[in-house]
């Protein structure tokens, strides 16, 4: 498997999510660090079959010293593909702004994200109308400092 190299990391097919990485990245989190108002960073993780380290942008929350991301994936009724890559390798690498940082990403039990699900409405209010639109469960996780 690939070292982690921040600059050899491939990005997202989405162009937008991987204009918005190049933005931010590129400006050294300065520029793109939000989508319509909700603070985002940038997460790179290993690639669950292929091992190759890949870049999303998410949005997130602070809960303490750590950082909350939600597997979304706008609703749908299927996990994000960055998802089952996380659970598979937990860590991960992090931009938030100018700062980078090693992390482990968790999946919350459901009585902690029903803890912080507030929070994450209070950062991204569209959750809500996306967790009701599927029966799909959406994972929440927690990025904690390695």
């Amino acid at each position: 498997m690939p070292d982690y190299d921040p600059a050899a990391v491939k990005l997202s097919p989405n162009p937008h999510v991987r204009d918005q990485a190049v933005r931010y990245e590129e400006s050294d989190g300065t520029r793109d660090t939000d989508m319509n108002g909700s603070p985002c960073l940038l997460l790179d993780y290993r690639g669950r079959v292929s091992g190759d380290w890949h870049r999303t942008v998410l949005i997130y929350a602070e809960d303490g010293d750590s950082r909350l991301i939600v597997a979304s994936n706008g609703g749908s009724d299927r996990h994000p593909l960055w998802f089952a890559s996380v659970e598979a390798h937990p860590e991960v690498h992090v931009r938030v702004l100018g700062e980078r940082f090693r992390a482990r990403a968790d999946v919350l039990p459901p009585e902690e994200k029903a803890r912080v699900w507030p929070l994450l409405l209070s950062v991204f209010p569209r959750y809500e109308e996306y967790q009701r639109g599927t029966d799909r469960d959406i994972p929440v996780i927690r990025l904690r400092r390695a």
